[in-house]
Formats: C-alpha cells, sequence, structure tokens
C-alpha cells in the first residue's frame, strides 16, 4: 500500500482516544511510507491526521472542492494540494490517488464519502480495501445496522464482510493491507440472499 485515503469530519468532539488513535496511525503511516490522501482541510479531524502525518516527516495529499476551501480552511502545508470543481470530482480524485481507504469519525459527509466507495467496491467499479477504524465505539451503531441488513436479507453476507473494522489503527491497516477483493459475479443475477 502507497497511499491511504482517510474520510473523517472536518470537527473533532475532543475524545482523547480519538486524538491517541489519530497518532498511532499517523506512526504507522509513515513508518511503512503510506502517503495520506483526504479532504484536504486544516480543521477538526481532517486537519489532526494531516499534521500527524506532516509532523512525523510523511507524504500528505489533500483533495478540496473550491467552495470548500474557505469553509473547511484549506490546509497550505501539504505536500499536494489539488482543488476541484465539485463534491464528485473530490471523491473520485481521491479514490484515483489511493489504495486503500479508511473511515474515521465523522458526519454526514464522511459517510457519504464511504458508502459510495464501498457501494463502487460492492459493484465491482474498484478493488480497494475499505475499513472502519471504530474509536471508542463511535462507529457501533452503523455496523449493528449493517448486520441488520443482512439479518433482514437486503444485503449479503459476503458483501457486508466488504467492511474491515478495528477499533485499533495499526491492526486495521494490516487488514485493509492484506485485503484481496473476490467480486460478486452474480451480484445482479442472483437475488437469494441466504
Amino acid at each position: 500500500m502507497k497511499a491511504l485515503c482517510i474520510f473523517c469530519g472536518a470537527n473533532y468532539n475532543g475524545d482523547p482516544l480519538l486524538a491517541q488513535a489519530i497518532e498511532q496511525l499517523a506512526q504507522v503511516m509513515v513508518s511503512r511510507n503510506i502517503a495520506l490522501v483526504f479532504g484536504g482541510g486544516r480543521v477538526g479531524v481532517m486537519g489532526m491526521i494531516a499534521d500527524a502525518v506532516i509532523s512525523k516527516g510523511g507524504k500528505t495529499i489533500g483533495v478540496i472542492p473550491e467552495f470548500l476551501m474557505n469553509k473547511e480552511v484549506g490546509h497550505t502545508g501539504l505536500t499536494e494540494l489539488h482543488v476541484v470543481q465539485n463534491m464528485h470530482q473530490r471523491k473520485q480524485m481521491m479514490n484515483d490517488l489511493c489504495d486503500a481507504i479508511m473511515t474515521l469519525p465523522g458526519g454526514f459527509g464522511t459517510l457519504e464519502e464511504f458508502f459510495e466507495v464501498l457501494t463502487w467496491l460492492q459493484l465491482g467499479l474498484h478493488t480497494k480495501p475499505i475499513g472502519i477504524l471504530n474509536v471508542n465505539g463511535f462507529y457501533d451503531m452503523l455496523l449493528k445496522q449493517m448486520d441488520v441488513m443482512v439479518e433482514q436479507k437486503f444485503l449479503k453476507p459476503a458483501n457486508r464482510e466488504l467492511v474491515l473494522t478495528s477499533t485499533d489503527p495499526i491492526e486495521l491497516v494490516n487488514l485493509l493491507d492484506g485485503f484481496e477483493a473476490r467480486p460478486d459475479e452474480v451480484w445482479f443475477k442472483d437475488r437469494d440472499l441466504t
């Protein structure tokens, strides 16, 4: 893995466990020479992960839409900052620049980014691993909802298994690094979800 895309919030809730996880994640990324690809902002969790990678000498690549440059205060200390026209271009470029994707705590935008690239993986549009860093139980209910989708037969177990999850940043990086996509060739033909 040469580049890891991180979806995360433009806010920070003050959780010291999240701050600790960000530092650990930055350390493992820099020690393995994994570049950070992220939303390009210098505020919130986005800014924290970028600053942590920069402080350890790592490579940072931001992708931010023009209209968010001021709202999210575009980070000026990055290795590269790409300014794009809209959110669709942002997600596409972030996906194009990375080898794997990790989701940290965030809000609607973070979930929207996560679910779009997850759907792309499910449909076979890419084969990149996708993980959730579940710090301090932040994503417990979301993960439970995915299990309910399987129980209620709206999601195949094989597609639920596409979401790699850990509470430990190093373990999650290892899971992402060892992931091998197994496309579901009968996704559109097979309606039996059992």
